[in-house]
């Protein structure tokens, strides 16, 4: 029982999770643009509007996907004619993160897609 508890910290630290991507730019909130384009580079995009700045950076990547429950290759003799195992599927997930920029401080931020996490 006793190294059951004394386990129990250690248990919960490996279900700890890493900082949100919002708590990961909220630091750049009040900082100067160019340590943002210092740190992150040029951005994808930028855009101006009623004094304020705007900059996009994107990201792009490739995450293998499950395969789906029910596999179209494998009849009920056995594999299809065809390749076996069938050729791994993969997805692109995109994250898009927009800065606003006024009087050369960040502003605020905003993200969206499926990728960022």
């Amino acid at each position: 029982m006793r190294r059951a508890i004394l386990c129990l910290p250690l248990l919960l630290a490996g279900c700890a999770q890493g900082p949100t991507l919002q708590e990961r730019l909220s630091v750049w909130i009040g900082r100067s643009e160019l340590d943002l384009v210092t740190a992150l580079g040029v951005p994808n995009r930028t855009y101006e509007l009623e004094g304020r700045r705007f900059l996009q950076y994107e990201q792009r990547r490739t995450v293998p996907v499950a395969a789906p429950a029910y596999d179209p290759w494998y009849g009920p003799w056995g594999p299809r004619a065809g390749y076996w195992p069938p050729p791994p599927s993969y997805a692109v997930v995109e994250c898009d993160v927009t800065f606003i920029i006024r009087q050369d401080r960040v502003e605020n931020f905003t993200f969206r897609g499926q990728g960022c996490s």
